[in-house]
């Protein structure tokens, strides 16, 4: 059951619902559907109803501060416009989601570089390859070992530019003598006169299909096994 609260001398009636939705406290009587009353067009609403209702019954001696109630007037402006922008963002991350995902369906097929740390070798020839600097390096050098973690070769790429590298390489030891096939194990490490700097292994594979990830990303399946995310991939080959 309603019901109402007077105000002032005159007889204006205000519900009680009215007056509990602006001091925060929550009817027994009210039911789940009640929660659809609290968006900022309903506060606001709701504060004009009683706004209203103290002009009609204000003391003429000694009227309500029209400072305060400008003030409130836009903070629940404010509010409301706070909830159209997360409306209108949620709506672009959307648009989004959808567009990364018809972009990432395009690399099916396609050889990507994406962080990695195997090759494989097969009749002589290595598979795709990288290394990925943040900065520029006086001296990059590969170290490729192999199942056993012996290191077979060392290769010296000299000085490279921050960015990524793809790396062409014929599969042979120290001693020149092509190595046996399978699977090596490599690492990359950058100098900055003298100091060690950041570098990224990047290995290459065939993008096989597209799968949406718990962070609601598209993820790349690739031919080695992995997933990466879209973003991940450092260069298509």
């Amino acid at each position: 059951m309603t019901t109402n609260t007077t105000i002032g001398s005159s007889g204006t009636t205000v519900s009680q619902t009215l007056l509990d939705t602006m001091n925060g406290a929550s009817s027994s009587t009210s039911s789940t559907s009640s929660t659809s009353g609290t968006s900022a067009a309903d506060l606001q609403n709701t504060f004009l109803q009683l706004l209203v209702a103290q002009l009609k019954n204000q003391d003429p001696t000694n009227p309500m501060d029209s400072s305060q109630m400008t003030s409130q007037l836009a903070q629940i402006s404010t509010v409301q416009g706070i909830s159209q922008l997360n409306t209108s963002l949620s709506s672009l991350s959307t648009q989004l989601a959808a567009g990364q995902q018809s972009q990432a369906a395009l690399l099916i097929g396609s050889t990507v570089l994406a962080p990695g740390s195997s090759i494989s070798v097969a009749s002589g020839k290595a598979g795709s390859f990288g290394v990925q600097l943040t900065s520029a390096v006086s001296d990059l050098q590969v170290v490729v070992k192999n199942s056993a973690g012996t290191i077979v070769n060392t290769i010296d790429l000299g000085k490279q530019s921050a960015g990524t590298i793809p790396v062409g390489w014929t599969p042979t030891d120290t001693a020149g003598n092509t190595l046996a096939d399978g699977t090596y194990t490599i690492t990359a490490t950058g100098t900055i006169n003298g100091q060690a700097a950041t570098a990224t292994t990047l290995t290459g594979a065939t993008v096989e299909s597209v799968v949406t990830q718990s962070t609601g990303t598209p993820g790349l399946v690739l031919s080695n096994g992995s997933t990466v995310d879209l973003t991940s991939v450092a260069a298509i080959l």
